[in-house]
């Protein structure tokens, strides 16, 4: 299966987040993966990945090690700034918004008439030197640098057991029970991505090693996250985050059930300080209702948002996370055929002619001046599991576009829920705290419902669901909603009480 563009990112947290590689401590020191985020790009057979990791643990020097399709050399690998990945994770995150009800009197004026919109312009949619002798082990030494912190050795095995023996014997006590999971791998011919870091050049805040993140691109047909092996540093339940990039497309798992994360929900005031709790028994129990179900919990378009904890993303952003070497893969202008174009007489095939040759030249144009971060789609896909659970890594697949999770009603009261089917993505985890009018209402005719910013100003920000791998888990959905949860069965507040559970009070 062909990779399709995409951005992943593991879960920003503690030990239970999930990598696709896993860790491997020099000195015989235990050690549990601490944090990783990982973002994929891809543009025909080109992907550049970018992978941040913090790890908990003594001060030796350690490895990443990360399955890859090909031999990388220097100039395909970078190290980036830490702040895209928390940014990428943030915007996607599901939200909680404030809304307070509009006066009730308050007349609007008449809107203004909208005026024709111009005729757009044609486009198209279109290791070190002490390490044992590589040969001994069936192991290949097939390229080796360093970058910034990290000395970077690409290792290629002819079977699991030697690749396993190379790494203990080059003095890093490789967890039990690695063999097993090196094996599909080879047997893939893939090579393994080694990233050997001096703690010396490291600083460390409160035993952790703020690393610089990596970015490596290669050419690949294979579209998979290799999971599995990052099983090796799991204590418990591991959360992964699947963050998707990829022009005008959504994508969601293949090879796993899929679900969407019930949205739209009303809350009681007090969730807002206990947000996380309330998400982490949201996502457990959608995810219980689809056993092994990977969640989608956002796809939008990456350069905007509604509403927006942080500022979406921007052609710098996208550059940073490899749209300068996406782009910079063999590029072929898209050739067009007009049928019947024999039939046509000669002035008006040449004015077709022209005009196709407008469109091809404006594609170049895009591609080679940075216009090529236009219309990409953010998708956001969360799974939890463990090591009994997860039977095999994570395959992509293009799917439709979806929205939901807006503040759009249907039949003029009752917001939207679910999922629909939708010409472009609009779909987000979206929940809100709606504060009642409770001023003076002299009006004959007043309008309930008008839902909007605080009347006296002040309001905050959007708040993130940010580390809910370790929020409180198991609390009672119950004592949160105030409008049911009708994908899960849970009745909201204002509906135990009798009263209506739509926006018209």
């Amino acid at each position: 299966m062909k990779i399709l563009a995409a951005v992943m990112v593991a879960l920003m947290s503690t030990s239970a987040s999930a990598f696709c590689g896993f860790y491997v401590p020099g000195g015989g020191a235990e050690l549990f993966n601490n944090a990783t985020q990982v973002v994929l790009m891809r543009n025909g057979t080109r992907t550049v990945l970018s992978m941040q990791n913090n790890y908990q643990g003594p001060a030796e020097d350690f490895a990443m090690v990360v399955p890859v399709p090909v031999v990388l050399q220097k100039e395909n690998v970078k190290t980036l700034n830490r702040a895209i990945f928390e940014k990428v994770d943030k915007l996607s995150a599901p939200r909680l918004v404030e809304y307070w009800e509009q006066d009730p009197c308050y007349q609007p004026p008449p809107p203004r008439p909208m005026r024709s919109m111009a005729k757009m312009a044609p486009t198209m949619d279109m290791l070190t030197e002490s390490a044992p002798v590589a040969r001994d082990y069936g192991v290949k030494i097939e390229a080796k640098f360093e970058v910034g912190e990290y000395e970077i050795v690409i290792l290629s095995a002819k079977d699991a057991l030697g690749l396993d023996r190379f790494l203990r014997d080059s003095k890093y006590k490789i967890p039990e029970g690695a063999e097993p999971l090196f094996r599909p791998y080879i047997q893939q011919g893939m090579k393994f991505f080694v990233a050997k870091v001096n703690a010396k050049k490291v600083t460390f805040a409160n035993g952790q090693a703020k690393l610089s993140p990596l970015r490596f691109h290669y050419d690949s047909e294979k579209f998979e996250l290799p999971v599995r092996l990052g099983l090796i540093n799991a204590k418990d339940k591991q959360d992964l985050i699947v963050h998707v990039l990829a022009r005008n497309q959504r994508y969601e798992a293949a090879n796993y059930p899929n679900v969407t994360i019930p949205t739209n929900i009303d809350l009681v005031p007090s969730t807002k300080n206990e947000f996380g709790p309330f998400y982490a028994s949201l996502f457990d129990k959608t995810q219980a209702k689809v056993k092994g179900s990977v969640v989608t919990e956002y796809s939008w378009d990456s350069n905007s948002c509604d509403p927006c904890p942080i500022p979406a993303l921007d052609e710098s952003d996208l550059t940073t996370l490899g749209l300068d070497v996406l782009d910079s893969a063999k590029f072929v202008a898209p050739e067009i055929e007009v049928k019947n174009m024999d039939k046509l007489d000669p002035q008006d095939q040449q004015t077709v002619t022209q005009y196709l040759n407008a469109i091809q030249q404006q594609v170049r144009a895009r591609h080679s001046n940075g216009q090529g971060a236009w219309g990409f789609v953010l998708t956001r896909l969360h799974a939890r599991y463990d090591k009994a659970s997860l039977g095999e890594d994570l395959v992509f697949k293009a799917a439709p576009p979806i929205a939901g999770g807006r503040e759009f009603l249907t039949n003029g009261a009752t917001l939207e829920q679910g999922a629909i089917a939708y010409g472009n993505n609009q779909f987000q985890g979206r929940y809100a705290i709606r504060y009642p009018w409770t001023g003076p209402i002299a009006c004959k005719n007043p309008i309930r419902g008008r839902w909007g910013g605080n009347p006296n100003g002040g309001a905050a920000p959007p708040m993130a669901a940010q580390d809910t791998a370790f929020a409180p888990r198991g609390k009672d959905l119950g004592t949160f909603a105030e409008s049911p949860v009708s994908e899960l069965g849970v009745v909201g507040k204002k509906q135990r009480a009798g009263q209506p559970v739509n926006l018209k009070n």
